[in-house]
C-alpha cells in the first residue's frame, strides 16, 4: 500500500514571512513530494499602502499565492486578523483558527517562528507563542513542531551584496535579523533550489521591490540558503521529512 505523501503546516502572520524564513525547507520538501499548506494570519495590509489597505491587503494576498506557487505548495491560505494587531487580538479566536488548520490538513509537522520572530516583531512572536499553545493544547494528538530562525549574518551579508540597501524596507538594522534566536537543532540547507526560494522572496513585489533583495543574482541566491531550526519541546517526536533533509548544526559547519 502506498505511504501517504507528508504534509508540511507552515504558519506565519504576514505574507512573505513564508519565503523569507523557510523558503528553502518548503521548496525542497516539496520537491521530495510533501503536500506544504501555507498560512498567513493577516493579509499585511497594515504596510505602506498609499491610504488603501484593504486594496494592499489583496494585493499581497495575491502575492502571497504566487511566492506558494514558487516553492511547490498546493495552497496558501491567508486569513483576516488585523495586520500590526495581533498580540492585542483574542487570542482564542487566532488558537481556534488555527486548530482548525490542524484539523482540517493534518500536517505531520508545522513550522513557525521561533521565540525571537525573526528580529523582535510582534505579530511574529504572538504566532510563535499561539502555535505553541495549540500544538501543546492537543497532546498526544499533535504533530511535530519546528521553530525557524535565521542564521546571525546572513542578512548583512545580503544587505552588504545590496550596496547597504534594507533587506527589509524600514528595517534599518540587518543585524538584527536571528540575533537573539536560540541555537538550532537542526540546519537545512536549499541547494540548488535557493534560486527558488529567491524567485519566491521576490513574488512579494510589494514589499522588496528596491531591496537588497532585488540587487541579488539567481546565482548569488547561495547566501540565503541556509535555514535554522529548533525542534519544539512540544508536539509529536520521531522523525519527520525535514530531519531527512537537514542536518546537525555540528555537521552543517564541518
Amino acid at each position: 500500500m502506498a505511504t501517504a505523501a507528508p504534509v508540511i503546516l507552515g504558519v506565519f502572520a504576514h505574507p512573505d514571512d513564508e519565503s523569507l524564513a523557510c523558503g528553502g525547507c518548503l521548496a525542497r520538501a516539496a520537491a521530495l513530494g510533501a503536500r506544504v499548506v501555507l498560512v498567513s494570519l493577516t493579509r499585511g495590509e497594515a504596510g505602506p499602502n498609499d491610504g488603501d489597505a484593504a486594496a494592499l491587503g489583496a494585493r499581497r494576498a495575491g502575492e502571497f499565492s504566487a511566492a506558494a506557487r514558487t516553492l511547490g505548495a498546493e495552497a496558501a491560505v491567508a486569513l483576516d486578523h488585523a495586520d500590526g494587531m495581533l498580540p492585542w487580538l483574542d487570542p482564542a479566536a487566532i488558537d481556534r483558527d488555527i486548530r482548525a488548520l490542524i484539523a482540517t490538513h493534518r500536517p505531520d509537522v508545522v513550522i513557525t517562528f521561533d521565540a525571537d520572530g525573526l528580529y523582535w516583531h510582534p505579530d511574529h512572536i504572538t504566532v510563535h507563542e499561539r502555535v505553541t499553545a495549540v500544538v501543546t493544547a492537543l497532546g498526544q494528538a499533535a504533530p511535530a513542531l519546528f521553530y525557524v530562525s535565521l542564521p546571525p549574518g546572513q542578512m548583512r551579508a545580503v544587505a552588504a551584496r545590496a550596496g547597504g540597501a534594507d533587506v527589509v524596507p524600514g528595517l534599518h538594522d540587518a543585524d538584527a535579523f536571528g540575533a537573539a534566536a536560540l541555537p538550532p537543532t537542526l540546519v537545512i540547507d536549499a541547494g540548488p533550489l535557493a534560486a527558488r526560494k529567491l524567485a519566491a522572496i521576490r513574488c512579494h513585489a510589494s514589499q522588496f521591490v528596491g531591496s537588497a533583495f532585488a540587487a541579488l543574482t539567481a546565482e548569488e541566491a547561495a547566501l540565503i540558503a541556509r535555514e535554522h531550526y529548533r525542534r519544539a519541546d512540544v508536539g509529536a517526536a520521531g522523525l519527520t521529512l525535514l530531519d531527512r533533509i537537514g542536518t546537525p548544526p555540528a555537521a552543517a559547519s564541518a
